[in-house]
C-alpha cells in the first residue's frame, strides 16, 4: 500500500503535491484542511484518510474526526492534528498513544517536517509539515511512503521552495 501524507493545507492544494500523489493508494491529511473544497478535491484523487485541525470550522469538524485510528496493511496508525514529537507530546496525543499503542502517529500543526522513530513507544512518528500558504514556513511539504504488513518502506519527501 502506498500513501501520501501531508498537513496544514490552509484551503490551498499545490499543483506539485497533487502529481506527487499520483501513484498513492490513500492520502492522509493530519488536519488545518481549510475549507470544504479542499477536502473534497482531495477525496476526488484519491481514498482519503482526515482528521480536523484547530482551524477548521464547524462544517469539516462534523466530517472529520479529532482522532483516527485505523489499521494500514497490518500497522495501527494514529493520526491526530496536534501531537509533538517524541520527548514533547501534546498532553492527549501521550495519552492516545498509551492507549492505542500505534506502529505510527501522524500528526501535523508545527508546520515543520519531522520524521522520527520513538524508541520509548516503538512508533515511527511523521509531521508531514505544512502543505499550504499560510504560515512561517520556507517551503510546501508532503510525504509519501509504502507499507507492506507492518513494515515502512521507501519514505519519500517532497520539498517545493515557496
Amino acid at each position: 500500500m502506498k500513501v501520501g501524507i501531508l498537513s496544514d493545507t490552509h484551503g490551498f492544494i499545490h499543483p506539485g503535491i497533487l502529481d506527487f500523489f499520483k501513484e498513492v493508494d490513500e492520502v492522509w491529511h493530519a488536519g488545518d484542511i481549510g475549507n470544504m473544497e479542499t477536502l473534497v478535491a482531495l477525496g476526488a484523487i484519491k481514498h482519503l484518510r482526515a482528521v480536523y485541525g484547530n482551524i477548521d470550522s464547524h462544517d469539516l469538524r462534523a466530517i472529520c474526526p479529532e482522532n483516527l485510528f485505523f489499521k494500514a496493511e497490518q500497522a495501527d496508525v494514529l493520526m491526530t492534528h496536534i501531537g509533538g514529537y517524541p520527548g514533547r507530546y501534546d498532553h492527549q496525543a501521550r495519552e492516545l498513544i498509551r492507549q492505542k499503542r500505534p506502529a505510527l502517529f501522524v500528526c501535523g500543526h508545527s508546520h515543520i517536517l519531522k520524521v522520527m522513530y520513538d524508541k520509548e513507544h516503538k512508533m515511527l512518528v511523521i509531521n508531514p509539515g505544512a502543505a499550504g500558504k499560510f504560515g512561517f514556513h520556507q517551503s510546501y511539504t508532503a510525504v509519501r511512503m509504502e507499507i507492506a504488513g507492518k513494515d515502512f518502506r521507501n519514505l519519500e519527501v517532497l520539498d517545493i521552495p515557496r
